[in-house]
C-alpha cells in the first residue's frame, strides 16, 4: 500500500505522507496548490491537471493508504469547486493570453486570417500555443535567425520568413504580433502600404517594435504593451478579489475532511 505520493510540478516537488492521522496543515497547503492559490500566475488552470495525474499515476501503481486517497480526492474536488465558483481562474493575466483574447474579441474567426508573429521566444511561442487553441491556421513566422524560425514554425505548422522579408510579409497579413529584443523598433511607418487596408499590429516588446505613428494610416490599429498590461492588471485585480472565496472553500474541504476521518475512527 502506498504512503506516500510525490507531486511534481514545474516549479516545486512535495512529498505527502500518510503519518497515521490527517495533516491539516498539510491538507491545506495542498488544497490552496490545487485551487492555484500558491501559483505564481494566481489562478492558474494546469496545476488541477498536475495534481489530476499524479493521483490517476499513483493509482495505478498501487493501492493508496485511505487517508492519502481521500487527500487527493478531496483536493481535486476543491480545485474543481474554486474554478467553476469563483473568478479566480477567469481572464487571461498573461501577456500572450491577453494579446490573443483582446485578438479574439476584434476577430472572433482567426481560421480566414493571416497572422503573423515576429520575434522567436518564449512569449511568442505561448501566444502561438493560444493562437491555434482559438483555430488560426494562416500563421508566418518571422525572425533574424531562420533556423530558429522554421524550428519553431515545423512545431506550429506556420511558415517562415526571414525578418528582411518584413515589408512582403506586412502586405499579406491581416494581423501582426511582434515581440522581439531588438533595442529600437523594427517596424515603421513607410514599412506598410497607407491603402486603407485592416490591419491589426499587437508590440509586445519593450522597447517597442512598431513606430507609434502607424496608428496615422487609416485602417491601421496598433494595441502597445502598456494597453495590454492595463489589460492583464484588471483581471489579476478581479482574481485576487476571488481569493476570499476560494479560501472559504478550501475550508469547506477541510471541514469535510475531518469529519470523513472522525467518521472513520468510529467506525
Amino acid at each position: 500500500m502506498l504512503e506516500t505520493l510525490t507531486l511534481k510540478t514545474c516549479r516545486r516537488t512535495e512529498h505527502y505522507h500518510d503519518g497515521g492521522t490527517i495533516n491539516v496543515s498539510e491538507a491545506r497547503h495542498l488544497f490552496r496548490v490545487a485551487a492555484g492559490l500558491e501559483s505564481p500566475l494566481l489562478g492558474e488552470t494546469a496545476i488541477l491537471g498536475q495534481v489530476r495525474r499524479t493521483y490517476d499515476e499513483a493509482r495505478s501503481r498501487g493501492k493508496l493508504t485511505p487517508n492519502i486517497n481521500k487527500l487527493f480526492q478531496t483536493a481535486i474536488h476543491v480545485g474543481h469547486r474554486v474554478r467553476t465558483e469563483t473568478a479566480i481562474s477567469r481572464g487571461a493575466v498573461s501577456y500572450s493570453q491577453v494579446t490573443v483574447d483582446m485578438l479574439s474579441q476584434l476577430v472572433p474567426d482567426l481560421a480566414d486570417r493571416v497572422v503573423s508573429i515576429i520575434g522567436v521566444n518564449d512569449l511568442t511561442e505561448s501566444v502561438l500555443n493560444f493562437l491555434t487553441a482559438r483555430g488560426a491556421t494562416n500563421l508566418i513566422l518571422a525572425n533574424r535567425s531562420m533556423e530558429r524560425a522554421e524550428e519553431a514554425a515545423k512545431q506550429y505548422n506556420a511558415m517562415a520568413q526571414p525578418l528582411q522579408n518584413k515589408r512582403r510579409i506586412l502586405k499579406v497579413s491581416d494581423v501582426v504580433i511582434s515581440a522581439t529584443s531588438a533595442p529600437h523598433s523594427i517596424i515603421h511607418r513607410e514599412d506598410i502600404a497607407d491603402d486603407g487596408r485592416e490591419l491589426l499590429l499587437f508590440d509586445l516588446a519593450n522597447p517597442m517594435d512598431i513606430d507609434r505613428d502607424i496608428r496615422e494610416l487609416a485602417g491601421k490599429r496598433v494595441y502597445d504593451l502598456e494597453q495590454i498590461e492595463h489589460r492583464a492588471e484588471q483581471n489579476l485585480r478581479a482574481r485576487r478579489q476571488a481569493v476570499a472565496d476560494c479560501e472559504r472553500i478550501i475550508e469547506e474541504g477541510i471541514a469535510e475532511l475531518k469529519r470523513w476521518e472522525r467518521n472513520r475512527l468510529v467506525v
